[in-house]
């Protein structure tokens, strides 16, 4: 199963392959992408590879800035973060 690293306040000057290059020394690399405002996401093909790069990298120097690393919310979990609660009493009835 994927696993998915969250970074943020990556410097202006890295790239997709420096990361790449970067995090595939803990595993495989699905994909890298990095966002207009500098955050992103590295896919690695294990959990356990995702832990080991999270584990080493989170705090350390790159270029000109600090890494900052974690494992990346599952779909299921952010879906109920953004919903709020499953609480069918608390939600919001749009019959007018």
């Amino acid at each position: 199963m994927n696993t998915r690293i969250y970074f943020g306040r990556l410097p202006d000057s890295v790239t997709e392959q420096e990361l790449t290059d970067l995090f595939s020394t803990y595993g495989n690399i699905v994909n890298v992408h990095i966002a207009a405002d500098h955050t992103g996401f590295v896919t690695m093909i294990t959990p356990e590879g995702a832990r080991a790069a999270i584990q080493s990298l989170n705090g350390k120097a790159l270029s000109s800035g600090i890494l900052i690393l974690s494992e990346a919310a599952r779909k299921e979990e952010w879906v109920g973060i953004m919903n709020g609660p499953a609480n069918p009493r608390r939600r919001p009835s749009y019959l007018y």
